[in-house]
């Protein structure tokens, strides 16, 4: 039986579930909180201070969401520039995952500086000798590249169907012409965003290890190390499919399909080298620094440390080289779960759990504040995802292969 899709389309379920009601009154939870931090300071919400300048909202809304969005360049690299166009159906949803972890990693950078409103300072003001403004901009650029390689699904959306009211009709024609040369135009130039975005996400990636790099003593000797900004860049890599599998399996649920299993279990099947490859840099690391002796200590540092190398990375290993897990859709699902929550571990291990500044009169917790607004934002971000795939072509359905014209791929020689 072949295991063949439709052109993607917008899924026909409604909006509002219960689970919805529940996530928006998350949403406007972390929203009061937010407020009260742009009308009263990050002192008012936050437990940050003088001695520790970031916190949460680092470790989770910016380092771990860049991390986490990593599916959309592993999976753009995979799909288009190495052609394997049977993998074409996630590319959709990873490209707009992606794009909203990008957009909340942006508002997450606007909430924690304390100057807000100087956030486009660095597009003015470049210092090429600060690793934070290489990631500030290669963040923008990316974010950039995403939205404009999700502008085709927003002309497939509305190309011959504007149907503006009254006055406004008279722009009806005008703008499916706009639609249409847009659409023409990057069918031709959407090869050159496409290796862009893989460009400069593999950029970023491994520049905010190079932030903690630059820590030095402050940085708990089990996390740093000098090639902590490739062990950066390896786990991004590593956590890309499996966040892939993570939103999808949870995407079929909530909007009631069937999973891609044929396709997600070959995605699967590659994930235990890439963990492999991570695992072995990262424990050749300990051994030539000889940080072994830190476990010993029975401390915060060595269990988070240990619970994010064997939950996060070789239990879900394990689980990866087993053909059982792989054909199960919540085996496979615990495991991509499993690494999800290691990077997330790792990136809130080395920005909060290992940094301690020199002379700290108290260790640092965030607040409800802080906890509020993060976990709104992830209720923000699943009430868009949802929103977006019922109103625009994201999700490619089961059925019989029409022809679909393969439109944004990079061309190469066919075979």
């Amino acid at each position: 039986m072949s295991h063949e899709l439709v052109n993607p389309v917008p899924i026909k379920q409604k909006y509002f579930t219960p689970g919805v009601y529940a996530l928006i009154i998350i949403a406007l939870n972390g929203l009061v909180f937010l407020m009260g931090r742009f009308f009263f300071g990050l002192g008012a919400v936050t437990n940050l201070n003088n001695q520790y300048p970031w916190g949460l909202w680092i470790g989770v809304d910016v380092a771990a969401g860049v991390a986490l969005a990593a599916g959309g360049f592993t999976t753009a690299a995979f799909g288009h520039v190495m052609h394997k166009e049977e993998y074409h159906a996630i590319v959709r949803p990873a490209l707009l995952t992606a794009m909203l972890g990008y957009t909340f990693v942006a508002i997450g950078v606007c909430v924690d500086i304390g100057r807000w409103y100087f956030i486009w300072h660095p597009l003015i003001m470049w210092n090429g000798n600060s690793a934070l403004f290489e990631v500030g901009i290669c963040v923008m650029i990316y974010m950039t590249v995403l939205y404009i390689e999700f502008l085709p699904i927003v002309t497939e959306r509305f190309i011959g169907k504007v149907n503006l009211p009254g006055l406004l009709s008279a722009l009806n024609k005008p703008a499916n012409k706009i639609l249409r040369l847009l659409d023409g135009g990057l069918s031709k130039t959407m090869f050159i965003f496409i290796i862009a975005g893989v460009v400069l996400s593999t950029l970023h990636q491994s520049s905010l290890g190079t932030l903690m790099v630059i820590a030095g003593p402050k940085m708990h000797p089990l996390w740093q190390t000098p090639i902590l900004p490739l062990l950066f860049l390896l786990s991004a890599i590593s956590v890309g499919f499996p966040m892939v599998i993570f939103e999808s399996l949870i995407a079929s649920r909530s909007l009631k399909l069937k999973p891609e299993m044929h396709i997600l279990s070959r995605l699967g099947s590659m994930i235990a080298p890439l963990l492999g490859i991570y695992l072995a840099f990262k424990i050749g690391d300990m051994f030539i620094r000889e940080t072994f002796v830190y476990l010993k200590e029975f401390s915060t540092a060595s269990v988070m440390f240990s619970i994010e190398v064997l939950w996060g990375v070789i239990i879900p290993l394990r689980m990866f080289l087993s053909p059982k897990v792989l054909k199960s859709p919540p085996l496979l699902f615990t495991a991509s779960a499993l690494v999800v929550l290691g990077v997330l571990l790792n990136r809130i291990n080395n920005f909060v759990v290992a940094y301690t500044p020199p002379y700290s009169t108290r260790s640092y917790f965030p607040s409800f504040g802080e906890i509020s607004v993060t976990v709104g934002f992830v209720a923000l971000l699943v009430l868009a995802y949802r929103f977006i795939v019922i109103n625009f072509p994201v999700i490619s359905l089961p059925g019989k292969q029409t022809a679909q014209p393969k439109k944004y791929t990079i061309r190469g020689v066919e075979r």
